[in-house]
């Protein structure tokens, strides 16, 4: 079915066919939900509508995402910056595990649109360092995973409460076997102990959940995998399981590779779920940290 005096658009992956139509000088444009119909239609058909009916106005759009700081903390740095600014906006969003800063810019053509965008974002840079990994809306495990390739390094994991979502995470990116070898959900202390060798008194005075049984993780894994470095994470998820003295929400990562190990310890708010994807995006982070 369609509509009267609508075009209809071609869709050569599937059998829903695209709509276009003009009504009361408003663009409409009806498109299949499937991503794989979507996507091509939009490029090859509408959007070359779009940008005749545009003329000399070309809208460009950038994400910058920032690791390891909330959202009123990264407002606070960079407001006094994006704000001397109409053209580009700026837009703040917080999703899960990271911040988005998005800009977007105007200009008669898309040169001139992202040389606005870059002087603003070198300005951003200056503001947050090392907290913003991506500056092309590319992931953390896009950004880890390039780093890895790059530098010729190999990677392996241990994991606890996260349960493999970092080694998921890292296998999502096309060509992760260049560099990561193996990962380890360790989830009982007897795993700890037989798969990683985790000493058994580290476990019993410090607990699975602490700072030296991280570390312990790291090392163990990177040793029998013989890897470059060797990332871990142990902690408590919820929504039981946590004490006074070892609370809900409580992780510690650590980074191993031959010359030191370090761990950190985070307190981590929401969910099982967010816990659990915050906790691997810190450690994914560390390890792209010293990867700089």
């Amino acid at each position: 079915m369609v509509i009267d005096g609508s075009d209809v658009l071609d869709n050569p992956n599937g059998t829903a066919p695209g709509l276009f139509l003009e009504h009361q000088g408003t663009s409409i444009a009806l498109l299949p939900g499937p991503p794989r119909e979507m996507r091509p239609m939009f490029e090859n058909f509408v959007l070359p509508r779009l940008t005749e009916k545009s003329g000399n106005l070309r809208i460009v759009r950038r994400v910058l995402r920032v690791a390891g700081m909330g959202e009123s903390a990264v407002d606070e740095l960079i407001a006094p910056v994006y704000l001397q600014y109409e053209n580009p906006q700026t837009t703040i969003l917080f999703n899960h595990t990271e911040i988005e800063i998005q800009l977007t810019a105007h200009g008669r053509t898309e040169q001139e649109a992202d040389a606005l965008l870059d002087r603003l974002s070198e300005q951003l840079e200056e503001r947050l360092g090392q907290s913003i990994f991506s500056f092309a809306g590319e992931t953390m495990e896009e950004v880890v995973g390039l780093k890895l390739s790059v530098g010729r390094y190999s990677l392996s994991v241990a994991e606890s409460c996260t349960g493999g979502l970092i080694a998921q995470r890292l296998t999502e990116v096309p060509g992760a076997s260049k560099y990561f070898v193996e990962g380890v959900v360790a989830y009982s202390n007897e795993a700890k102990k037989r798969t990683l060798g985790v000493e058994p008194v580290l476990l019993l005075e410090h607990g699975a959940v602490s700072a030296p049984v991280a570390e312990a993780m790291a090392e163990g894994v990177r040793d029998r995998a013989g890897t470059d470095f060797g990332l871990s994470v142990t902690g408590i998820a919820g929504p039981d399981g946590g004490s006074e003295e070892k609370p809900v929400g409580l992780v510690y990562i650590a980074l191993a590779d031959d010359a030191h190990t370090e761990h950190r310890k985070l307190m981590l708010p929401g969910d099982r779920n967010l816990i659990r994807w915050r906790a691997s995006q810190a450690a994914l982070d560390l390890l792209r940290r010293r990867l700089i």
